[in-house]
């Protein structure tokens, strides 16, 4: 009678099912992928994984499996690794909703402190690509707003906004970078979002990006493009929004159309 390895069990039912390809056999690094789900949920939040040699030991598999399994976990934020230090277990990622809120009213919705670190405030020519966004003359002056947005002091995304100088001459003067751009322009300046378009891809960050972020340029990212408008139907602001894929999510609610 054969003798199963520890990770026999898994080539039944179960999540591994769903890394089975056609030909019936399980990847090794995906069983023992989804043996160290199981590890992390035992372990919880800001728990030091075992060691490479340990997990080897624990699967009978090779360093090199293991790493393939690792990495993966850490690509989709289920592991984090700290230099000099190992892997942790990583903290649930943060739900913002698709809808007209604010990064800052998202993240207090869960309990979280937002936060943000100006980088770039600025007026400046618009160009051809903004101007059509926001159908304006490519001459014409847009104030361009970049900050790193942090959630409870951690860097998890960067944004690039881009607002009509026409229609907010004051905003520089005014505006607290540190604040909530959205609650000054209701709460200040009596601004209406009443619609916007937005975009949402998968991309690699540039290097600068991945330095301001903090994050590693292999990791995929989340780059939303949303163009805002009025009551009028004009639009007024162009977001350019970079989250790091490990940390964020996003959700939003359909409804069927008859």
């Amino acid at each position: 009678m054969p003798t199963s390895s520890p990770l026999s069990r898994l080539s039944a039912d179960g999540p591994v099912r769903d890394g089975i390809p056609d030909h019936g056999r399980v990847p090794r690094y995906y069983a023992v992928k989804v043996e160290l789900l199981a590890v992390i949920a035992e372990l919880g939040e800001g728990s030091a994984l075992p060691t490479e040699r340990e997990l080897c030991e624990r699967f009978e598999v090779s360093r090199a499996t293991v790493r393939q399994a690792v990495g993966e976990l850490v690509l989709e934020g289920r592991l984090s690794r700290r230099q000099g230090s190992g892997t942790y277990v990583a903290p649930p990622k943060l739900v913002q909703p698709l809808a007209l809120v604010s990064y800052t009213e998202g993240l207090r919705r869960q309990g979280i402190r937002p936060g943000r670190t100006l980088i770039t405030l600025e007026r400046r020519a618009a160009g051809t690509g903004l101007a059509a966004d926001l159908r304006i003359e490519p001459d014409s002056e847009v104030l361009h707003l970049e900050r790193v947005l942090l959630a409870d002091d951690e860097r998890v995304g960067l944004e690039s906004t881009f607002l009509r100088a026409d229609k907010f001459p004051t905003l520089l003067d005014d505006f607290d970078p540190e604040q909530s751009l959205y609650a000054h322009l209701r709460d200040e300046l009596g601004v209406v979002f009443d619609g916007a378009e937005e975009r949402v891809e998968t991309v690699l960050a540039t290097p600068r990006e991945a330095l301001l972020i903090g994050t590693n340029p292999a990791l995929p990212m989340l780059l939303m493009h949303r163009v805002s408008w009025g009551p009028d139907g004009e639009p007024f602001e162009r977001v350019r929004s970079l989250y790091r894929g490990d940390r964020l999510s996003f959700v939003t609610r359909l409804s069927r159309v008859e």
